[in-house]
């Protein structure tokens, strides 16, 4: 090995480690990786930002934003009113919903198309009194399923339908993958939706769907006790008894000092804070029957709750959200004092400690208070995805129509090549903004600006890959080591490799790791690359096993009450049925 190859090697490896380890975000490791790799000469200082123009960076963006004039349009909502009176069988209600969200991953952003089917999953679990664990990990594994199915359901489908232009001159089309991702999709679908589900641990599924959502255990809540209230002197005993025990007492504090720990021989005072654990639906009867205020806190300084023109919005934080990180006094600054967090609860943990110390991490579900009529807008702002119960809206016929005649008018022009996909996409964009589908002001915030800044780091790293040789060196390893093997095994091990780095790492940097690799591979086994490419972008978009694999597995961990192991107990069997159906599938279709 050259110096070069062990200082990239080194520089991966490296990046390797800080995206398994998951402190530092996904795209601030791209950057740090970049950074280092134009310091050391790799990568010239003149093609850091290669990547900003890359074709796949320019049709991610676009996807993300043409998801969200779908959704505002009302196209999937339409539909999924159509399936309401369908699922009272929980098979069929598994089936459904998750057959749903898979062709609408197909067409639109994983993400997106999870969060449209997310609050209806939600709502359809309450009204069929069904655990939301049944239904959130289906879901989100059928996004993951559908977005194999087209050129741009993905983002590894994205970045592979680019690169392949350098191998065979023209990038995959708009229905290239669906010959293996339909088939592969629709199997997983089946396997997740008659079998799969059945895996979920049953403690996850013996809870009720208020429970599940927003167990006693679960749930952080803060009162605090006014000046003038008659529960002054009685003790903290006596409150719950007064309740019949619906909420627990776990906490309480002064206004400037500790938290003291119960038991319970101590008498309220005017202005203790109350430290509580009880569903949302609980809190309200508790304020009124013992005479105490909803608050929030941050600095020493005390929000007090009213009812008035409030209403209370439950969503999750999601990857990338500015909250991230951040704890509720910048949640306050951020909205101006118009939102305030009265409750928290995380992936089913017991939370101990004062809301106003709690640091959010994704997958964290804020009950939130503020103006009823802000809140729906200021959530999506804030990078959650709103959990509340909502009336499915049909959307406007007119605009459905031309949402959707748009969206089909962009992909026929990618598919017959008028126009490169990229273009086809942004025109259908402007389209959207003059139709007045898409609120210009909002134009920007559906983008998911952390893999935008990934794919642009990651892109010239790749090229670094290739440029220093190394990619060719481990393709050369990996044929000395599968010489005397059918050429179907090397394939699988490509796979195969593929989907246990998408397991730990995100799917993006998994395809421009990987493809570099797999084309090294076909052209020293003097084959097409075209089915390594397909079996990269197959096992890019399969992050079964662990909840950090992919942004929709983090999502419904909070909500579905998950733990970490659960998702293996489903993925690992699921895993293994793609590989047994994807790769006859590929080399059928694909052909080396």
């Amino acid at each position: 090995m050259t110096t070069e190859q062990y200082q990239i090697t080194f520089i991966v490896l490296m990046a390797l480690l800080l995206f398994i380890w998951g402190r530092i975000r996904h795209d601030i490791v791209a950057i740090i990786t970049l950074a280092i790799c134009v310091l050391t000469g790799l990568i010239p200082a003149n093609e850091a930002f290669m990547g900003a123009g890359h074709p796949a960076v320019v049709t991610v963006a676009a996807v993300l934003v043409i998801s969200d004039a779908l959704k505002r349009s009302g196209v999937v909502d339409m539909i999924t009113h159509l399936i309401l009176d369908y699922i009272h069988n929980p098979l069929l209600h598994v089936l459904l919903l998750t057959s749903i969200v898979a062709v609408a991953s197909a067409f639109m952003n994983n993400v997106g198309a999870l969060a449209l089917m997310l609050p209806v999953a939600l709502a359809t679990a309450r009204k069929h009194k069904r655990s939301p664990a049944m239904l959130l990990m289906p879901l989100a594994f059928g996004s993951i399923l559908g977005g194999m199915m087209t050129s741009i359901g993905t983002p590894p489908n994205i970045i592979i339908a680019s690169l392949r232009s350098q191998t065979a001159g023209i990038p995959f089309n708009f229905f290239d993958f669906s010959g293996v991702g339909v088939t592969v999709a629709a199997f997983g679908v089946f396997f997740v939706s008659f079998f799969g589900w059945r895996l979920i641990p049953k403690a996850r599924m013996e809870k009720s769907p208020t429970e599940q959502l927003f167990s006693i255990d679960d749930y952080l809540t803060e009162v605090i006790v006014p000046t003038d209230s008659k529960l002054i002197g009685i003790g903290v005993e006596e409150l719950e008894e007064l309740d019949n025990n619906h909420v627990e007492v776990i906490g309480l504090s002064r206004e400037y000092g500790r938290t003291i720990n119960l038991p319970y021989r101590y008498q309220l005072k005017a202005g203790d804070i109350l430290i509580l654990q009880a569903d949302p639906g609980d809190i309200q009867a508790f304020l009124n029957s013992c005479d105490l205020e909803l608050m929030t806190s941050a600095d020493g300084e005390f929000m007090k709750l009213t009812s008035g023109d409030l209403a209370l919005a439950e969503g999750v934080v999601q990857s990338g959200s500015v909250l991230e990180g951040r704890d509720v006094n910048y949640l306050r600054r951020l909205s101006g004092n118009s939102l305030a967090l009265v409750g928290l609860a995380r992936r089913g943990k017991q939370i101990r400690r004062r809301l106003c110390r709690q640091t959010f991490r994704v997958g964290d579900i804020l009950l939130l208070q503020g103006a009823g009529d802000s809140l729906e807008t200021q959530l999506p702002e804030m990078g959650m995805l709103p959990l509340a119960e909502r009336s499915l809206s049909l959307g406007l016929p007119r605009r459905i129509g031309l949402a959707l005649g748009i969206f089909v008018a962009a992909i026929a022009l990618g598919v017959a090549e008028v126009l490169p996909l990229s273009i086809a996409f942004i025109l259908a964009i402007l389209a959207y903004l003059l139709l007045n589908i898409l609120p210009v002001q909002q134009l920007y915030l559906p983008i998911d600006w952390s893999v935008i800044v990934l794919l642009m780091a990651m892109i010239p790293i790749g090229e670094a890959l290739e440029t220093t040789g190394l990619t060719k060196m481990l393709a050369e390893q990996v044929l000395s080591l599968t010489a005397t093997y059918p050429l179907f095994l090397t394939l699988g091990l490509t796979l195969i490799v593929t989907m246990f780095l998408s397991d730990i790492i995100n799917n993006a940097a998994t395809a421009i790791i990987m493809a570099p690799i797999s084309i090294d591979i076909a052209a020293g086994l003097n084959v097409s690359a075209d089915p390594f490419l397909m079996a990269v972008a197959v096992g890019a978009s399969c992050a079964f096993l662990t909840p950090i694999g992919h942004q929709s597995n983090t999502l419904v961990m909070g909500p579905g009450g998950y733990k970490f192991g659960d998702y293996w107990r489903m993925g690992l069997p699921l895993e293994i049925m793609i590989v047994l159906v994807g790769m006859p599938m590929i080399l059928m279709v694909w052909p080396p």
